[in-house]
């Protein structure tokens, strides 16, 4: 294929990822990648995206199966719900589809372990969406392992701090909360985590243990007079943090977030916002307040299709959106530590909540000459260097806002990656089908020590598999 040659895909799932990440990429770059067809069950979002795209009724199908028929275009986008992968995938990969696969790839283990085998039997790519790889930031950490300016590494730990609010709205309220319709909040959440460990460390998991519980979100810590839903007359609205129109439409936490960084009109809007809401209510009808009530981005996107004022109102009213936390029925854990030595005897520590302040991943490596500490929060990005001779420290990696990408620029080198590696004068993808089913093996293996109060012998894991 021509370096050229603007690769042709088909979009499987026009949800919040297909169509805001995968298809937003298209749009911006229309010479790198098409879209010529979708297959989406809901028709609002199959509209939306095939208006965007300019796909005639000819490419617009309610099911994959409808679709994968035959194969149409050189690349296939699946971002189907987690339980819907594995059938869409491997029928795409047996029409001779290179296919970009949301994460996790399967919540099954012998579904993960038979995509993996039948991309390497076609001989087609199966790329898993660890955005985390295609981050500066990463890329970066990975570059100074390798260049041994830290020595070897001993030991990592890892955090990945959800926001209560990002918690409340996807693992609570949201698709994630069940594990029979979803999967284990460590697969689902944090599979390219784990994936992360296993690149920089360079080795497979020997052993794994793994200790967490939903602690928080139960009916026994619902405040005094909570009522099942948000609107229906809550007496905690004030006091309540996770009180529904605060996040969904007021935006109370990603204004919070706006103030840490942005232009300093938004950074005005934000400090009004927090600082002094009632003079801010009386403000939002004039041009440069309305972007709050116009505000249609994630997480508000995901709540529904009508995203007018009145329409955000009515999902609180209606949706599992608008549920109090306590009462929403959840059961995947909401705070889970992992604890890892892998066969080059490095021992890494992961620990994964959902009471953070603020999203975003810290990580200390130390090593034999030196200890890397990096945070990659939605406040900015920064890796420091102490060199344990010179007594020195350095800051080698700076962003004051996290790229607005997605994932800190992840998003945007996923999609850039898969489609050079399209191409057949580009080099290997950074990473595999087989390089990602390593994470989602530590995933299952880290769920069941946590389940059994076991310890696991990941070459035992394996044979049973």
């Amino acid at each position: 294929m021509d370096s050229d040659e603007c690769i042709t895909a088909v979009m499987i799932g026009a949800g919040n990822r297909g169509k805001d990440v995968y298809g937003q990429y298209a749009l911006d770059h229309p010479h790198e990648l098409k879209f010529i067809a979708v297959a989406e069950p809901h028709s609002v979002r199959r509209n939306q995206f095939a208006r965007a795209h300019f796909i005639p009724s000819s490419g617009q199908y309610e099911t994959w199966e409808d679709l994968l028929q035959s194969k149409i275009a050189e690349a296939a986008f699946i971002c189907t719900q987690d339980r819907k992968h594995t059938a869409p995938a491997l029928k795409a990969l047996n029409l001779g589809y290179n296919v970009l696969l949301e994460k996790p790839m399967a919540t099954k283990i012998d579904e993960c372990i038979l995509l993996t085998k039948k991309a390497e039997e076609v001989k087609k790519q199966l790329r898993i969406a660890h955005v985390l790889r295609y981050t500066p930031f990463f890329q970066k950490i990975y570059e100074i392992i390798q260049s041994g300016q830290i020595g070897d590494v001993i030991t990592i730990d890892h955090r990945e701090n959800v926001s209560y609010w990002h918690m409340a709205h996807s693992f609570v309220r949201g698709h994630w909360a069940k594990e029979k319709s979803s999967s284990p909040m460590i697969l689902a959440k944090s599979c390219h985590d784990l994936d992360i460990l296993y690149w920089l460390v360079g080795s497979s998991p020997r052993i794994i243990s793994s200790f967490g519980s939903l602690t928080h979100f139960k009916p026994d810590n619902a405040p005094s007079g909570a009522t099942k839903r948000c609107l229906d007359g809550c007496n905690s609205i004030d006091s309540c943090k996770y009180y529904a129109p605060r996040i969904y439409i007021d935006i109370i936490p990603l204004l919070r977030i706006a103030q840490i960084g942005g232009s300093r009109k938004v950074h005005f809007i934000a400090n009004l916002a927090l600082k002094h809401p009632r003079i801010f209510s009386k403000l939002k009808g004039l041009p440069l307040f309305r972007q709050v009530d116009a505000y249609q981005g994630w997480p508000v996107s995901t709540i529904t299709e009508d995203l007018s004022i009145e329409g955000k109102w009515n999902a609180l009213r209606n949706s599992p959106y608008g549920s109090c936390v306590y009462f929403a029925d959840s059961d995947v854990v909401d705070h889970q530590v992992t604890i890892i030595e892998f066969e080059n005897s490095v021992t890494a520590t992961f620990t994964m909540h959902g009471h953070s302040h603020l999203e975003g991943r810290t990580i200390r490596i130390d090593g034999t000459k030196g200890t890397l500490i990096g945070e990659f929060l939605a406040s900015g990005e920064r890796i420091i260097f102490y060199n344990h001779l010179k007594e020195t420290e350095d800051i080698i990696f700076n962003k004051k806002m996290q790229s607005r990408s997605g994932h800190g620029g992840g998003d945007l080198g996923l999609v850039e990656s898969f489609i050079k590696s399209l191409h057949e004068e580009t080099k290997e993808p950074l990473t595999s089908a087989s390089a990602s089913l390593e994470s989602h093996i530590m995933a299952f293996a880290a769920e069941e020590a946590r389940l059994t109060d076991n310890t696991i012998k990941m070459d035992e894991f394996k044979n049973r598999f």
